[in-house]
């Protein structure tokens, strides 16, 4: 048995239910690494989730950020981040959302992210298209760079590095109107469904921040891979870019490009 996209929704909706009723309490929050955080908040909407998931798929593998991965069925996989922008909710900041993606012999089926500040959600089903609070979205359709919105986001592990992405961001924002970089990579890729953002790329990344997005992002006429072009991009190490058809392949020869300046393979 295979569930639905109704009742992934329902469970992000409860779920998004007990972030808001925690915000501006005490969260007892904790580093897990130097700048990445951890709340009373986070483990109580993974404990949710992943209650309310075993109770109809109690033989499913799950893939979740604070609990890891729990062994199943390996034909039926969730990708599950509770709290996705959780320096941005600890802090007060209103933008942060619930991930929850389903898939079934290796192919994403179906994909919510809610928003529970702005009562949000956004959904997809493999092959029946996207949307938010039920109405249809597609990605944006501009064909030049300098057009374009982007959003990134930074690994907190690479500072200095060849690879920690500012030698991307300064490239882009030669090249875009402008890069914003807004703190939940889940909702950063599905503005870019919504049409809201024209393209977004990250490196560093995990599986259960971005699987519920990039299959709404295809489902809304979008191209989505990882930094190298590749399709499958919850291959570790995860990574990604995401825009239209055209604006994708723009991004991915900037990245090759900035890529060969520094020397990185």
């Amino acid at each position: 048995m295979q569930p639905t996209l109704d009742y992934i929704k329902q469970i992000a909706l409860d779920a998004g239910e007990i972030l808001q009723q925690m915000s501006g309490g005490e969260l007892d929050i904790q580093h897990k690494s130097l700048k990445d955080l951890v709340t009373r908040a986070d483990r109580a909407a993974e404990d949710f989730i992943i209650g309310s998931l075993r109770k109809g798929f109690p033989d499913h593998t799950i893939n979740a950020e604070e609990s890891g991965h729990l062994a199943g069925e390996t034909d039926h996989q969730w990708f599950i981040d509770p709290l996705d922008g959780t320096l941005n909710y600890a802090h007060g900041m209103p933008i942060y959302s619930i991930s929850i993606a389903y898939a079934y012999q290796g192919e994403l089926q179906l994909g919510v992210v809610y928003d529970p500040s702005r009562k949000e959600c956004f959904s997809a089903e493999l092959g029946a298209g996207a949307w938010l609070n039920d109405q249809p979205i597609q990605v944006s359709r501009f064909e030049d760079l300098i057009d374009c919105m982007l959003v990134t986001g930074f690994p907190g592990n690479r500072w200095g590095q060849p690879d920690d992405n500012f030698g991307n961001f300064l490239r882009f924002s030669h090249k875009v109107q402008t890069v914003r970089r807004l703190g939940s990579a889940a909702l950063d890729a599905v503005y870019v469904a919504a049409g809201r953002l024209d393209g977004f790329w990250e490196d560093g990344i995990h599986d259960w921040d971005i699987a519920a997005a990039g299959l709404m992002i295809r489902e809304a006429g979008g191209v989505v891979t990882n930094l190298y072009g590749d399709p499958d991009f919850l291959k570790e190490p995860v990574s990604m870019v995401a825009a239209n058809p055209i604006i994708h392949a723009k991004m991915l020869a900037v990245l090759a490009e900035e890529r060969q300046t520094r020397s990185i393979p």
